[in-house]
């Protein structure tokens, strides 16, 4: 296949169209036509064996042969995609998409069920697995006596089950497929460093993987959307790896705005956004192992790199690499960047939200001493460093960012409050002093509200969460003031920026934020808003597409998604805002 006919074959959709497949050690991006267009493995921050969705080869597509149009859904508490296809007449197809749990963070099992739930099913199967985003063709395939192709790609080997009677050309399989009506048939493809001489049998690994998203993601009754609370614990438990490690995103490139050069790798598990999923799941209530196994992460981070931790890691705890291009045309709009820029950043709030995180597990009696050794060395980092000039959460250029002094503020208040007395005399006495450093310097003078930084008099979105944490009463003068001033200054049609930029309108550089929408949601309820508080609810949750994921970003006015897909913490933020406003 030729790259052009590659790409008329596989040409991008809309961002609110994909689907996500995860299993916690990487993920899968599949589009409504059944073509698996994302895919990087082994793992979340190795280059994609399936890169078209950047504008690369590679990928693996079920497409019904006859004209259709497309639905789909997830099966509740999973990640696991049930396409629907139906075609004039009485033709319906079905496909089932998941990545098999328990995950194996060597191998990555794709399984697709091609189910004829109405008529005969007729469809084209292609996979063309390609490793180093794109550039290594399969080679050496052979087939087995029992019709298994096997072949390697780079350093990867590959093991595809189900398409006996392929043809293969330039190392692209290729089927029509024809199941009987009320028949099903199993595709399994696996990738990986090493594969088992024998490939999973499909019914148990279809069984292995129903069973394991049922214990790991529970029903969340105490919220206002029971079923997009549960949706989001799933997303967050999909980007979640065995060791802890949550990825910000599955993918990269995919653009915050067109041609603005806003596109990065969210591929690698932030700090921040591991503290905002923890402090969601415990939301919830009683401990989640979930729960623990992100404060595992955090805690050892913590304490390997004290007051130097860096803003965000592998999933596996190593640095992130540098930002490097791929040679991929990337999505349109976008830019091909692979690696991220945060490697070499000082964040300050993250020590502050550190901290909540660890209090929150102290309250469930779930911190170790591990974990108390980590609350004093965030604690110590914060009497070194809260002085300095940080990226802030917007990672933009270094200031006294208000917003990181405050988070600091509501983690130390939080510790104090489950710390022995001596201890919490000495947080608290330290959360004294940055608030009222902060008074000093940040308040806006004539409006009474946080500004941005001493030296920047705007208002920003994210000022909103530190009295949610406890940094100061929500009742307060100052927070009332600069809650009145975001719903004023950063919001169109009940969508929230999370600033304004200099002298030009909103939206003309970037989307509204999600997670700045829900966080305006939980202020106007602390403030007893309750009617303006759903109206912001309902409006973000709303923005996506059928299959209810959430990216960074929202483009108010032409109703798309913007940025890397899905977006750990827009989801995290969700399933905060549910329970918190059921109360």
């Amino acid at each position: 296949m030729r790259p052009e006919e590659f790409a008329r074959r596989f040409p991008p959709h809309v961002l609110r169209d994909y689907a996500l497949v995860a299993d916690g050690a990487r993920g899968a991006v599949v589009g409504p036509r059944g073509d698996m267009t994302w895919l990087c493995a082994p793992t979340w921050h190795d280059d994609a064996v399936f890169a078209a969705l950047l504008g690369g080869r590679g990928a693996f597509s079920v497409t019904p042969v006859h004209p259709f149009v497309w639905g789909g859904h997830y099966e509740p508490g999973t990640l696991v995609f049930r396409h629907r296809w139906t075609s004039r007449g009485d033709g319906t197809v079905d496909c089932r998409d998941a990545l098999a749990m328990p995950s194996d963070p060597e191998r990555a099992v794709v399984l697709r069920e091609v189910v004829a739930a109405q008529g005969e099913a007729e469809v084209d199967v292609l996979l063309d697995l390609r490793a180093g985003f794109g550039t290594k063709a399969l080679r050496n395939l052979r087939r087995d006596e029992q019709g298994r192709w096997s072949g390697r790609t780079g350093d990867l080997r590959v093991r595809l089950s189900g398409l006996a009677e392929a043809d293969v050309e330039d190392g692209v399989l290729r089927r029509r497929l024809r199941v009987p009506a009320g028949a099903s048939h199993h595709l399994v493809l696996e990738v990986g460093t090493r594969l088992p001489e024998e490939p999973p049998d499909p019914w148990h690994a279809w069984q292995s993987t129903e069973h394991t998203w049922r214990s790991a993601v529970p029903e969340v009754r105490d919220s206002v959307a029971p079923t997009e609370a549960q949706h989001s614990f799933a997303v967050i438990r999909g980007l979640t790896s065995d060791s802890g490690g949550m990825v910000a995103a599955a993918t990269m490139s995919l653009p915050e705005h067109a041609e603005r050069g806003r596109s990065y790798d969210y591929r690698y598990a932030w700090v921040r956004d591991q503290c905002y999923a923890g402090l969601a799941l415990a939301e919830c209530g009683a401990p989640h192992p979930l729960f623990e196994t992100l404060v595992g992460f955090v805690t050892e981070r913590v304490l390997a790199d004290g007051p130097g931790m860096s803003p965000a890691y592998t999933v596996l705890g190593a640095p992130v690499p540098a930002e490097r291009t791929t040679g991929l045309a990337g999505y349109p709009g976008g830019w091909d960047v692979a690696g991220n820029h945060v490697r070499g950043q000082f964040q300050l709030d993250a020590f502050g939200e550190v901290l909540q995180l660890l209090a929150a597990a102290a309250r469930f009696d779930a911190l170790d001493a591990d974990g108390w050794r980590a609350v004093e060395v965030a604690v110590s980092a914060i009497e070194q460093r809260w002085q300095e000039p940080d990226a802030g959460i917007w990672e933009i250029e270094d200031d006294r960012w208000t917003h990181s002094r405050l988070e600091c503020v509501a983690g130390l208040k939080c510790v104090a409050g489950v710390s022995a007395p001596g201890d919490a005399a000495r947080y608290s006495a330290l959360a004294d002093e940055v608030l009222a450093r902060t008074s000093r310097e940040s308040l806006h003078p004539v409006e009474g509200r946080w500004q941005r930084s001493p030296g920047q008099p705007g208002v920003d979105a994210a000022l909103l969460r530190p009295p949610l944490h406890g940094a100061l009463p929500v009742d307060d003068p100052r927070s009332r003031a600069t809650l009145e001033a975001v719903r004023r200054d950063l919001v169109e049609d009940h969508h929230v920026y999370r600033y304004s930029p200099d002298s030009m309108p909103l939206g003309t550089t970037e989307g509204a934020f999600l997670l700045c929408g829900f966080l305006l949601a939980e202020a106007l309820h602390a403030a007893g808003e309750e009617v303006d508080a759903f109206r912001f609810f309902e409006r973000n949750r709303a923005a996506c597409g059928p299959a209810a994921l959430l990216s960074e970003e929202w483009d108010v006015r032409q109703r798309q998604l913007r940025g890397n897909l899905p977006q750990a913490f827009v989801h995290a933020a969700l399933l905060s805002s549910s329970v918190r406003l059921a109360r």
